[in-house]
């Protein structure tokens, strides 16, 4: 057991003390550490890439790409597409958050050219470091299976780690591009979407999806699914089923999946580093165009948008918009973000697996 095995064992016990002692998304990262340490103890035959062995074929969900879609099933029956029915200019906002998308990718294409001695990243590996900007972890993992599946284990891990540090990266960017007159603005509470339109919109978004980004198919179509069972109000069991039991075993075969690919010779290396750099630095900037945007749509509506929403342009369900609500009523005790968060991060939801079926169009085939 050479020295970079142990410094792998000692990692993966690192975050397995994030996800036990401070809570930081352990229903992932907790298997996603266990992963890692069986891959990394030398005869265990238990890594990705042991032909024929246990989690050799626990990953073949993901490099099938079965598992992301499924996990979204579960997601769209978790999820209240109403806020975004009843506010369609908070999908602006999801817009926004996709900025760290396209930042991380052309860092990751530029990076080889400004830092001598490292070979640059292809067009593939890019698009597929940029989705970790998306800050929607089945994303990622579906667009790095497809486009990059060497780099798969940091994109994934990255992504979810700065998923998970959401509370920390996103507060501080937040303050810093708002105003303590825009903080204490009130949003009323979200006009009622009817169970029909709620039901419309899942139908149109697939029927759009599949005709124009056929790519982003199976995502959309798993999300609209998932939200369709939630919505018809006929099909209880399956409702309790995709939000409880179904979502907790997929999350824990993508964790222990995924932390099996971690082996010392594909994640100690200079490219590991950099890209869990620009994940970071596309996670700051999906949270900068969100708050942005949300600022614009402030100005636009004459005070009616808190910007403290704007955080939520990213994917990080429902990390931030806990986020937006505790920050709002840190400055107003009256307000109440929650669910007008919900709008831009269900809309960014959609939005980065659209652009990940356009990025797979254009560089996967």
């Amino acid at each position: 057991m050479g020295i970079p095995d142990i410094i792998m064992v000692l990692l993966a016990l690192l975050l397995a003390y994030l996800a036990i002692v401070k809570k930081y998304e352990p229903l992932l990262l907790l298997p996603l550490a266990f992963g890692m340490l069986i891959a990394n103890i030398p005869l265990a035959g238990l890594s990705t890439y042991d032909e024929g062995g246990l989690i050799y074929y626990l990953y073949k969900g993901i490099d099938l790409g079965i598992y992301p879609p499924m996990i979204f099933l579960c997601i769209g029956a978790m999820t209240d597409f109403g806020p975004l029915i009843a506010s369609p200019k908070s999908a602006l906002i999801g817009l926004g958050g996709q900025l760290g998308i396209f930042a991380a990718m052309g860092g990751a294409l530029l990076i080889g050219h400004v830092i001598p001695g490292i070979e640059p990243f292809s067009l593939k590996e890019a698009a597929a470091i940029g989705m970790i900007g998306s800050s929607d972890g089945p994303t990622s993992i579906y667009t790095a299976g497809i486009l990059a599946p060497n780099l798969l284990p940091v994109i994934t891990i990255a992504a979810y780690s700065y998923m998970a540090l959401v509370p920390l990266i996103q507060p501080p960017i937040m303050k810093a591009l708002t105003t303590s007159k825009e903080r204490l603005i009130e949003m009323p509470h979200p006009k009622r979407i009817t169970r029909r339109k709620k039901i419309i919109f899942a139908f149109g978004v697939t029927i759009a999806t599949l005709v124009l980004v056929p790519a982003a198919g199976s995502l959309i179509a798993m999300l609209m699914l998932g939200n369709l069972i939630k919505e018809s109000g006929v099909t209880e069991r399956y409702v309790r089923t995709l939000q409880n039991h179904l979502l907790n075993v997929l999350t824990l075969l993508i964790g222990i999946s995924i932390g099996a690919t971690a082996t010392a010779e594909r994640i100690l290396n200079l490219h590991t580093i950099l890209i869990i750099g620009m994940g970071l630095f596309a996670f700051a900037f999906g949270t900068i165009g969100g708050v942005l945007i949300a600022k614009l749509l402030c100005k636009i509506t004459g005070g009616k948008v808190n910007p403290l929403i704007g955080n939520s342009g990213v994917s990080a369900m429902p990390m931030a918009a806990r986020v937006s609500q505790k920050m709002g009523q840190h400055y107003n005790p009256q307000n109440h973000l929650l669910m007008h968060a919900m709008g831009p991060i269900v809309s960014s939801t959609i939005g980065s697996a659209l652009i990940a079926g356009i990025l797979i169009t254009l560089f996967g085939y």
